[in-house]
């Protein structure tokens, strides 16, 4: 029988024909993908005749289809529904993939031939994208060991293989801390919580096959229980295991795999050149260099610091009236500042939820995305990989632009976290391809699912990825959509974030979900005012983690990372009743994989720059300003990594902003 994966998909936009995959299918499908990009590879690099941008880089970014294809749909499925087949095959493919980019990049005769090009581009009579994918290739080759010879290149080889094991290794370690994880609450123990929750907590208990409710550690459901349970033992407990994620002594501990990830690191910058891992890691990205990291976090940090230990003194008053002793904890923290944010702007999280059901705001970033960019949304009956998953066309004046996957529900299955991806990108090159983006949160299950403003916010900041990759109009998919550098990437998901606080759109979509009545005028206005609530502590709480990120890959690695991050905390004098946002044994970003390494500061630089781009928006006075728009389209969203990150925000605004819009954003910028 034809394996499914490598046949023709003669299905609708032709997504992958789920219901005829197994499992089985994958390992045998990666396996004809190595053998037949192997063999491109080798005709490439082999070819008598002279290198041409088309015989050699178009061919390259043809090598791989079958691959990519495969990898499109199992690397989706392994994060969004994993399975124990899929695990196993996820650490089997570890180091196989390595191997296969190692031997790509080594390829000395592949390397001449991008090197000709590069010494002769000037009169190649290149357009610019061509001129820029040409450039990111080399790059890419060169920092990936190309000029490295012998022993060097060989030892690189193995560390990059033995980096991906690791990752591998260290994300699947923390699903499944996450997966065994749950506390039984007895009825009695509901006291406080809001109906939202109870219902919430009773799906999740069902999940796990137990009688009663549960609290997990996922955000969605253990954030709202720190907040409103009046139980200060279960919220302590609870807490306790949601930051010991992979620090439990177990076979899931993380932290001696941290230590050893951090160590490979350091020895692969020293491999190519770099005077540690952070100067390699930031040299292709908008910040450049570590000192320049550093100094905007500080930025923030000294007035960030400030207001949340003033908050703190506020919150551990409220501890003391209710006759505790103290001092004020980190499981504390939510409780009592939900208190204060009902008592100070009269909200009160239960009576918003009602009005921000999951359907009601995936209507509303839909509606936003065809105000702004003429995008429209048809749902789709077509079998997926999961029956939580659900799909829409998006067209534009009738045209089909992509199809779009959202799967919102936390189960077992899924690693934490929210996040988007393609199982397809754009590109042209071939023929006219369009993508399939996905989508994936971790909102509770429940009926309705009710939401958070920040549960709405993280759909909104996810559907900013979504729209990157879906109005990406390049030719080449090595630049198409998210492709660009890693501090550069959030810009479009924070920028999108911005049009869930516009009063109209909030008017319009927030609606009680059993009354359809509108959110009342008076809570939307509390809501929107309470914007800059408890940003002290948020804005801690990350940067805190992005500082120890840093640290980690400046200098030597150090043998303790636990001890490290512990210096680090002391020497910026971390607020004692909050804590990382992520702290080390399960800091996903960091060392499931080397995407954000030294790079977790990213989503703060690319707020520097959402909080001037939506000003752009408001200086004309209309948040949904067509010009504005079509100059966001343009020059953000369809151009991928075709030029520059700072080239491209340049073009789109004018100028490069400095903190202080962020520090406005923020409700910060009196504290600086």
């Amino acid at each position: 029988m034809t394996n499914p994966l490598l046949a023709q998909w003669d299905t609708p936009f032709e997504l992958p024909p789920f219901a005829a995959i197994g499992d089985e299918d994958f390992a045998p499908a990666f396996d004809a993908g190595l053998t037949e990009a192997r063999t491109a590879i080798a005709a490439i690099a082999g070819n008598a005749d002279a290198p041409t941008f088309a015989n050699t880089i178009e061919a390259l970014e043809l090598a791989e289809a079958t691959l990519d294809r495969v990898a499109g749909v199992f690397y989706n499925l392994a994060g969004a529904d994993s399975t124990d087949a899929r695990e196993a095959l996820m650490r089997d493919l570890a180091p196989k993939m390595s191997a296969f980019s190692s031997e790509v990049t080594n390829n000395k005769a592949l390397f001449a031939r991008i090197e000709t090009l590069w010494q002769d581009r000037e009169t190649l009579d290149l357009s610019p994208e061509q001129a820029r994918v040409l450039e990111l290739y080399r790059q890419m080759f060169v920092r990936s060991g190309a000029q490295l010879e012998g022993e060097a290149a060989a030892r690189l080889t193995e560390v990059k293989a033995r980096l991906a094991v690791l990752g591998t290794e260290f994300s699947q370690n923390i699903l499944a801390e996450e997966r065994g994880w749950f506390m039984d609450l007895a009825e009695d123990e509901l006291e406080g919580l809001p109906q939202f929750l109870i219902d919430a907590a009773r799906a999740a208990g069902a999940e796990k096959g137990r009688a009663g409710p549960v609290i997990t550690t996922s955000r969605s459901l253990i954030v709202p229980f720190l907040q409103f349970s009046p139980r200060r033992a279960l919220r302590e407990k609870a807490y306790e295991a949601w930051v010991a994620r992979g620090a439990n002594g177990n076979a899931q501990d993380n932290r001696t795999i941290a230590a050893e990830i951090l160590k490979l690191r350091a020895e692969r910058a020293a491999l190519l050149g770099y005077p540690s891992f952070a100067a390699f890691k930031l040299e292709p990205e908008m910040a450049k260099t570590p000192d320049a990291v550093r100094d905007l976090l500080m930025r923030v940090w000294t007035p960030a610091r400030a207001k949340a230990e003033a908050d703190a003194s506020v919150l551990e008053a409220m501890l003391r009236a209710d006759g505790i002793a103290g001092p004020l904890e980190p499981w504390d923290w939510r409780y009592y500042s939900e208190k204060r944010r009902k008592a100070e702007h009269d909200l009160d999280e239960a009576a918003l939820k009602p009005y921000l059901s999951l359907d009601a705001m995936i209507a509303a970033q839909f509606d936003c995305a065809n105000r702004l960019f003429g995008l429209e949304f048809r749902p789709l009956d077509v079998p997926l990989y999961h029956p939580d998953a659900r799909a829409w066309e998006v067209t534009r004046k009738g045209q089909h632009v992509a199809v779009f996957i959202g799967d919102y529900f936390a189960r077992g299955s899924k690693r934490s976290g929210a996040w988007c991806s393609a199982m397809r990108s754009q590109k042209k090159l071939g023929r006219d391809v369009r993508p399939v983006v996905v989508n994936i949160c971790n909102f509770a299950k429940a009926e309705p699912c009710l939401l958070s403003y920040d549960d709405a916010r993280t759909l909104f900041h996810e559907f900013g990825h979504a729209l990157h990759q879906m109005l990406s109009d390049v030719t080449y998919g090595f630049i198409s959509g998210t492709s660009v550098a890693r501090d550069f990437v959030e810009l479009p998901s924070q920028l999108y974030e911005h049009w869930l606080e516009v009063p109209e759109v909030l008017e319009t979509h927030a609606r009680h979900w059993q009354t359809g009545e509108a959110m009342p005028s008076d809570m939307l206005k509390r809501l929107l005012d309470a914007g800059t609530y408890d940003q002290g502590f948020a804005t801690v709480e990350f940067v805190a983690s992005a500082l120890v990120d840093l640290a980690f890959h400046e200098g030597a690695a150090p043998a303790d990372p636990m001890q490290k991050q512990a210096e680090v905390l002391e020497g910026i004098g971390m607020p004692r009743a909050i804590r990382m946002r992520h702290a080390t044994p399960h800091f996903a970003h960091v060392f499931s994989g080397d995407g954000y390494s030294s790079g977790y500061y990213s989503y703060m630089w690319s707020e520097v720059m959402d909080a001037d781009a939506f000003a752009a928006f408001e200086e004309t006075g209309n948040p949904f300003d067509p010009a504005t728009a079509a100059r966001l389209e343009q020059f953000i969203l369809s151009a991928g990594g075709s030029r520059p990150a700072e080239e491209l925000y340049l073009e789109f605004r004018g100028r490069m902003p400095g903190v202080e819009a962020l520090l406005k954003g923020r409700g910060l910028l009196d504290a600086a």
